[in-house]
Formats: C-alpha cells, sequence, structure tokens
C-alpha cells in the first residue's frame, strides 16, 4: 500500500475510533485527541485531572478500540519496583524462573504515579525510556506498541513524590482533563445510571499501530515548520537569544531539545489524521500546550502573581 492510501486510511480509522470511544466517553474531545496522538507518535501521557473524571475509563476504552492488551497498576507508596517489572522465583526443579510483572502488556495505566517513592517512579520510566527490562542481568523485550498513561490527582498533594523534571520530560503529553459542561454531565448521568453496556469493538491492531507509527515518521515536514518549533521551544529558555520579557521574568528553566522533537512527531501525527500529507505551524501550535507545559520551570514570582503555564505559553506564539 503506497502512503497516500494508507494516509487515507488512517484518517478513517480514527474518525471510526473516536465514534467508538464515545459510546462510553462523553466529551474530553481534546484530552482524547491527544493521547491518540501520543500513540500514534509512539509516545507516552500523563493525565491529569481530579477524582471522578473517568481518567480510568478513558485508557480502558481507548485500548479495548485498538485491540491492544491494557493493564492497570495502582502505585502506593509500599509498591516496589518488582512489582511492576515482574522478579525471578525458584521452581521445584531449582531452577530460576522470569515471573512477568505487569509492565509485559501494551497499554499501562500508572494510576497516581506520584503517591508511590522514586525508585519506583525510576523503574517505570526506565522501562518507558529503553522499552526493555533488565532482571538478574537478563534483558526482556516489552510488547510492542507500548505506551505508559500515568494520571496525577492535582488536588492532594500530602504523601506524593512529585515526579523530577527530568522524568516528567519522558512524557509526551502532560493532559489536563476538565470537568464536563453541563450538557455533557447531564448526558455521563444518562448513560451510567441504566442497565445497558456498550460494547467497544476492536478496529485495529497492534500491527496496524506499528504500521501507523512508521507512516507518520515518513511524513516529510518543511523546514520552516521545523525552524518555528525549535525557534518556539528556544523562546522557554530565560535569558536567551530567542526569550520574551515574560519568559525571563517568570520562567527558571525551558524546555530541552525532547521538546523540539516531539513538537514535530505530534505536529506529523495531528496532521496525518486531519488528512494533511505535511504539518504546518497551524499543527504545531495545536499540540504545543500539552507538550511545553510540563517542561517548564516557573519561578517564585510567577506563582506569587498567579500566571499560569498557559499564559506563558500562549504569549510565545
Amino acid at each position: 500500500m503506497s502512503d497516500v492510501a494508507a494516509l487515507k486510511e488512517l484518517v478513517i480509522k480514527y474518525k471510526s475510533l473516536k465514534q467508538e470511544i464515545a459510546k462510553v466517553i462523553i466529551g474530553q474531545d481534546e484530552a482524547i485527541n491527544h493521547i491518540l496522538l501520543s500513540i500514534l507518535s509512539g509516545g507516552h501521557s500523563l493525565l491529569i485531572g481530579v477524582p471522578g473524571l473517568a481518567k480510568t475509563l478513558i485508557v480502558h476504552t481507548i485500548s479495548e478500540a485498538l485491540g491492544l492488551d491494557f493493564k492497570r497498576i495502582q502505585f502506593t507508596p509500599d509498591l516496589m519496583p518488582s512489582d511492576i517489572l515482574g522478579s525471578e522465583i525458584l521452581d521445584e526443579s531449582n531452577h530460576f524462573k522470569f515471573i512477568k510483572g505487569p509492565i509485559f502488556s501494551n497499554i499501562i495505566l500508572a494510576d497516581e504515579i506520584n503517591r508511590t517513592p522514586p525508585k519506583t517512579q525510576a523503574a517505570l520510566l526506565e522501562a518507558m525510556q529503553e522499552r526493555t527490562v533488565t532482571i538478574a542481568g537478563h534483558h526482556y523485550k516489552l510488547a510492542q506498541p507500548f505506551f505508559v498513561l500515568a494520571t496525577q490527582n492535582p488536588i492532594e498533594q500530602e504523601g506524593t513524590y512529585p515526579l523530577p523534571e527530568a522524568q516528567l520530560d519522558r512524557f509526551m503529553f502532560s493532559i489536563n482533563l476538565e470537568y464536563p459542561s453541563f450538557i455533557e454531565e447531564v448526558n455521563v448521568v444518562k448513560s451510567t445510571t441504566n442497565d445497558e453496556t456498550p460494547v467497544i469493538n476492536a478496529l485495529l491492531s497492534a500491527q496496524e499501530i506499528s504500521n501507523f507509527q512508521h507512516l507518520i515518521r515518513r511524513i516529510p515536514v518543511a523546514d520552516n515548520v521545523i525552524e518555528y518549533a525549535v525557534k518556539l521551544v528556544s523562546k522557554t529558555r530565560p535569558n536567551s537569544e530567542n526569550s520574551p520579557e515574560i519568559v525571563n521574568n517568570y520562567i527558571d528553566w525551558g524546555a530541552g531539545p525532547r521538546a523540539s522533537q516531539n513538537l514535530i512527531l505530534g505536529a506529523k501525527a495531528n496532521a496525518a489524521v486531519n488528512g494533511k500529507f505535511s504539518p504546518d505551524i497551524e499543527d504545531v501550535q495545536a499540540i504545543a500546550f500539552s507538550i511545553l507545559k510540563h517542561r517548564i520551570v516557573k519561578n517564585y514570582k510567577a506563582e506569587a502573581e498567579g500566571i499560569s503555564e498557559k499564559q506563558l505559553i500562549e504569549a510565545l506564539f
């Protein structure tokens, strides 16, 4: 199949996916879009939202619609790396046997990732980056495709272990889940208080997803779009050549080169699902906030004056 035909098929599949997910999930369109874009780009996502916004249900529904294996890991203060990765046990014949942990799946929901100590967080984040697990000197490849969708509750901070900036940088998107509108909440209540259970059909296979990932990487990008993305990221770095005054005043640290890479990959994916053969500046802007907001570190002055990440990033356009 030619790349043009494959791109047209991706557009059709993407629309069907959105319709399938909408059987269960009402609203949260932008969050679902960005989760699907991160999957098509081969990246991981951090979902931030208060309890009750169906974060788990969204991830589970998406995994069903994509035809992928799904595992949920509830992160707690006593969770150990072996509870995620797996461990070796001595079997009846006195040989060590490796028992795979829940990370050996296609989609991992790391629920409340900031509730577990750094040692366990690091074990997951290493697997995210390397897509392999090392136990007792043996390397084990993870299932492909492999995605981690981690959640955080922005309200309760007591007893949590915030992810360091270097680990946050491994997530392609940081996605905020907002409260539903009045009409959306009415429809949620109607659909969840009856005796009907929607059936989600698997519309893609793991191999098809992998093929689409390679297709997106082959999409050409004009030099001016790449330069725009790199310049946008460089503007987040205070006291640099391109940084505006608002950045110099309110940001301590800006985004690194991985942000530039993710902006272009995300722009390619956004263009592809909208039927475009090459991304433009609007595609970069469409995904910029979710890619940049967890990669900038505000200073005390920004906190004191209530300056949000959104205000800072919008000032860069």
